[in-house]
């Protein structure tokens, strides 16, 4: 996966060719991986745990636990983590945090708000679209977060985080 903070686009890669587009949130105060900045981190991540499967589109996780309740699309005043978490580990000093500060993939019910940056730290992606990339990437899939655009070829030089 390549997250591209300026596009607040994910492209999905497989063997070195782009697969899906999803659109994206990232956060709203910028990038960085200081802890209680609730700042995006860039760089080489993997997906460290899935939770969530199963779950209806919608579901409220509280504690990466489904509390039950299902939330819809743009529900007002509610910006809950929603139908699957992919809970991320960095893997280079730029984001050694991101496991610790819970930065996940997950689904949010602020449709209207993906696209632009909305999150507190963490990779917003519509309730449907988070389940259908938890259904297609597995425990130990990379993540790279790039400051840049995606621009309109998938290379090399695009995973390094800028």
């Amino acid at each position: 996966m390549i997250v591209s903070v300026r596009d607040q686009k994910m492209l999905l890669v497989q063997s070195g060719k782009p697969v899906k587009s999803y659109k994206i949130s990232t956060s709203k105060f910028g990038v960085g991986d200081s802890p209680g900045t609730n700042r995006t981190p860039l760089g080489k991540m993997t997906v460290a745990g899935k939770i969530g499967a199963g779950q209806k589109p919608g579901t409220v996780f509280k504690s990466r636990r489904p509390t039950g309740e299902i939330v819809q699309p743009n529900a007002p005043g509610r910006d809950p983590i929603v139908s699957r978490i992919l809970w991320l580990r960095g893997t280079q000093s730029e984001n050694r945090n991101a496991f610790r500060r819970y930065i996940y993939i997950h689904g949010t019910p602020e449709m209207s708000r993906l696209g632009t940056p909305a999150s507190y730290g963490c990779i917003r992606m519509g309730m449907k679209d988070v389940i259908d990339l938890y259904n297609r990437v597995g425990v130990g899939a990379e993540v790279h977060v790039i400051r840049g655009s995606l621009g309109k070829s998938v290379t090399q030089r695009n995973l390094v985080a800028r």
